[in-house]
């Protein structure tokens, strides 16, 4: 394994947030930008905000492009996923804490966090908010809209991507978030009743205004990619994707965002911390914020069964000296460049560790071999019940 070199290239777009309508925004392509921007300054050692990180700290010192040619979109190798800081993750530490290992992200080179409307309906953009404030001139944060709710309650069985609820959901989520420009707005779901054509035009319009830099969708298959990106680019492409379901390689999901020169940002990197090993049969979820006590793949049986992969990742870990959860990350940043993993934690010790995944280059012999382990052992339960799985496209 090799360890990565710091790149000093760089890219603009700090000046351009208000600027994005009156620049070329109708045909959906930023401009290029001149100076090196805010956000990537702090990893090029450009300018006056660069915090310098210590050689030998868990950091991201490394850029990765998603999209291509003038709308090209340069953040940190790897995200950082909010959402767990207080949704679905059970207990969270208070907010002072969660401000406060936000912030460690960004002094350790993040430049990409991600939340949504749906994370406690608001209650994750605000907390994201608040550890973001003096901040926002380094990172991006991206949010997604298209879940319905009436009166604060999803209504589960529908979504909403009509124009007025994306525009709804974006005025609150720019509020939350206390900033002037989303960096990513995904498409959380598909809405059946909304043609993705009506849905890439709204975003294009948001853009034009300077509310939006880049938009993208989530769970989504090949045709309906095709269609958006037709209309607008499509920056990323947001879904599930790790040792545990690799389903974005059969579907041509990844070879279309390769061929479009899309990015893709995978979510639930650690399988909702189940690669990291800390999940076993005994672990018991709170009920009242924890979406894993009612998957599948969370249940005793389960987890007995699929341990025997983590116990995989262990062993090839073991002899290179990194732990399964980097195994993970790393496999995931070495398969594309355009890959972005956004892994969630609320512990320092597990940032640090998430972060040293960054450092780590297999050879094609090292991904094959951990790949046709892993291979091996059939995957236990599905990841999604049958609503949830109804909503992702095939």
């Amino acid at each position: 394994m090799m360890k990565q070199e710091d790149r000093n290239d760089g890219i603009s777009r700090r000046g351009f947030l208000k600027r994005a309508g009156l620049l070329g925004a109708a045909l959906c392509v930023n401009p290029v930008l001149e100076k090196a921007t805010a956000a990537e300054r702090v990893l090029t050692g450009q300018g006056q905000v660069v915090r310098d990180i210590p050689a030998g700290m868990a950091a991201v010192r490394e850029l990765r492009t998603l999209g291509n040619g003038t709308a090209a979109f340069r953040v940190s190798a790897m995200g950082f996923g909010c959402m767990g800081l207080n949704h679905h993750r059970s207990s969270s530490p208070d907010e002072a804490a969660c401000i406060r290992l936000v912030r460690e992200a960004i002094e350790r080179g993040v430049t990409l966090f991600d939340t949504a409307e749906s994370y406690g309906y608001h209650k994750n953009e605000i907390l994201t908010g608040k550890a973001l404030k003096g901040y926002t001139d380094r990172v991006f944060v991206s949010s997604k809209f298209g879940h319905k709710f009436v009166n604060g309650v999803q209504v589960k069985t529908e979504e909403d991507s009509t124009p007025a609820n994306i525009r709804r959901v974006c005025e609150n989520s720019l509020r939350n978030l206390g900033v002037e420009t989303l960096g990513i707005f995904y498409q959380h779901r598909s809405d059946p009743n909304t043609p993705i054509e009506v849905v890439a035009e709204t975003c294009a319009e948001l853009m034009k205004e300077g509310k939006i830099l880049h938009w993208g969708m989530c769970e989504v298959n090949t045709d309906t990619i095709r269609r958006a990106h037709r209309v607008c680019p499509v920056k990323a492409i947001q879904s599930e994707y790790h040792f545990m379901h690799r389903t974005v390689e059969e579907n041509g999901v990844l070879a279309a965002c390769e061929e479009l020169g899309i990015g893709f940002v995978p979510y639930s990197p650690l399988n909702r911390g189940f690669l990291t090993g800390a999940i076993n049969e005994y672990t018991r979820f709170d009920t009242t914020n924890d979406n894993r006590q009612t998957l599948p793949r969370f249940q005793p049986e389960a987890i007995r069964a699929n341990t025997r992969i983590v116990e995989v990742l262990n062993a090839f870990g073991r002899t290179r000296g990194i732990t399964a959860a980097q195994v993970a990350l790393a496999w995931l940043m070495n398969k594309r460049a355009f890959i972005v993993p956004i892994p969630g934690t609320t512990k320092l010790s597990h940032l640090e560790e998430n972060l040293r995944a960054c450092d780590i280059r297999f050879t094609a012999e090292e991904m094959t071999e951990i790949e046709n382990a892993v291979a091996a052992i059939p995957v236990v339960g599905s990841r999604y019940d049958a609503l949830q799985e109804s909503k992702i496209q095939k």
